[in-house]
Formats: structure tokens, C-alpha cells, sequence
């Protein structure tokens, strides 16, 4: 990722630095959303997370990738409770921020290229909404395959993520109603952050329900073990391997 295309990065380092820092959210309906307490919250400690985050790190086990990492808010706490934790972003910028701050082991990586050995990891990372990272529902199979084989026997995804359903926005609800025309799920967004003259390149961004979880899910091994509510939109997913054998290979996927 050239420099210039990090704005996720960019807003950390500034805020890393000290300067004002702030974070837009582009969708290419043309809808514009500042995101309230961005970086600050990438950057918070363990005693200001909400609830949820708190109840998420109880299950928490052995080997660790963090999945876009971010400022590392998680990855460093596991890291002083003695886990053994790789934390991963696609932000060189973000990557860089994590080292200063004190994670040993932080690399770039996008989640597309994430493909360790099997039996490298016990828990899978996808805090801040991260389930979002896998994009797309076909692909989102395809990489869930990939973490089961990378993973152990007994292997959870701590995942995050929010019912796109839950709103009255009329932009948002239009947007799903724009995603169904055009063949792609409700909560699929496609988006670019902004930091002042940084701009990402457009990626997909997938927020689903919590029977829109559980469809994908089926035939990757995966299952879910238990949902951890807010009470809003926002939920947290343990995800546990089936005790079948591994996941079935589909020509469509």
C-alpha cells in the first residue's frame, strides 16, 4: 500500500503524534459519515472498552492473530496477560504505530494474504467490526476455510460485527435496498476512508445479521458458539469448529 493511500494510517500516526486526527467514511452512493471517537478509540485502554470488548477477551485462548490490528488496543493487552499474540493490519502506518507502542510481533498483511501452517493459531481476532474485513459472502467462505485449516482442534474467531437491519437512516436503508438490485448482500458496503489528503482505495465491507452469520458459516467447519448482545446493532460472535470433519471444498465458491 503506497503511503499516500493509508489514510486509516495516517489518521493513527497524527493522533500517535499528538495532532488532530479524524476519520471519514466514503460509500459510493455518495454518503459521507465521520466516525465518532476515531482514532481515539483504536487507541483506548482496557478499562474504558465497552462491555462487550471486556466479555470477548474472556475467551480469549493460547496462540492469537489479531486481524487488522489497527493501534494494536487489543493485541497489546493480550500481549501483558501472556498471550502470544501476531497482530496483523494491511496500514504499514498502523503496523509501524503498533511497534511503538510496544507489540512484539505485528505485521503488514491484508486478510487476503493470511495463510499459516496448520495448528498455527488457537483464536482468530476480528474485533472493531472486523468481521467486516472478510467483505463479501463467497469470499468470506473462502477465507473461513483457510482459517480452519490454519488453526487448531479446538480453535475459536472472536468476531465483531453489527445488524445492518437495525437502523431507520432512510440513506441506509436505501443502500440495502441499492446492494439487493445489484445482486450483493443488504449490509455489503463499498467504501474509502478519508484523512485530510489521503484517500484508500475502494474495498468491500460486510456487516450481517446474525442468521446472515450463521448461513455463511455453513460448510466452512465453523459454527457459532455463543452471541455476546450490546443491546443495539452491534454484536460479538464466538465461533467455534464443528466437530465434523474438515470443510467441504464448493466449485461455486
Amino acid at each position: 500500500m503506497k503511503l499516500e493511500e493509508d489514510a486509516y494510517g495516517q489518521e493513527m500516526w497524527a493522533y500517535y503524534k499528538g495532532e488532530e486526527s479524524f476519520e471519514i467514511v466514503e460509500r459510493d452512493d455518495g454518503y459521507f459519515d465521520a466516525l465518532p471517537g476515531s482514532p481515539r478509540v483504536y487507541f483506548s485502554s482496557y478499562e474504558s472498552w465497552s462491555h462487550l470488548d471486556k466479555k470477548a477477551m474472556e475467551f480469549v485462548k493460547g496462540r492469537v492473530l489479531d486481524v487488522g490490528c489497527g493501534a494494536g488496543r487489543h493485541s497489546l493487552y493480550l500481549q501483558k496477560k501472556g498471550f502470544d499474540v501476531l497482530g496483523i493490519d494491511n496500514s504499514p502506518l498502523a503496523i509501524k504505530v503498533c511497534k511503538l507502542r510496544g507489540l512484539k510481533k505485528a505485521e503488514v498483511m491484508s486478510i487476503e494474504e493470511v495463510n499459516f501452517k496448520p495448528e498455527t493459531f488457537d483464536t482468530i481476532l476480528m474485533m472493531g467490526n472486523n468481521f467486516g474485513l472478510f467483505g463479501s459472502f463467497k469470499k468470506a467462505r473462502r477465507l473461513l476455510k483457510r482459517l480452519h485449516r490454519m488453526t487448531s482442534k479446538n480453535a475459536l474467531i472472536i468476531a465483531d460485527t453489527r445488524d445492518p437491519y437495525k437502523t431507520e437512516n432512510p440513506a441506509h436503508l436505501e443502500y440495502q435496498e441499492f446492494n439487493r438490485k445489484r445482486g450483493r448482500m443488504s449490509g455489503q458496503l463499498r467504501i474509502r476512508i478519508r484523512f485530510k489528503k489521503y484517500v484508500t482505495r475502494w474495498f468491500d465491507y460486510l456487516i450481517v445479521s446474525k442468521e446472515e452469520m450463521k448461513e455463511i458459516l455453513k460448510g466452512t467447519g465453523w459454527k457459532v458458539k455463543e452471541f455476546i448482545d450490546s443491546g443495539d446493532s452491534s454484536y460479538i460472535t464466538i465461533i467455534e469448529k464443528e466437530t465434523t470433519d474438515a470443510p467441504r471444498a464448493q466449485k461455486a465458491e
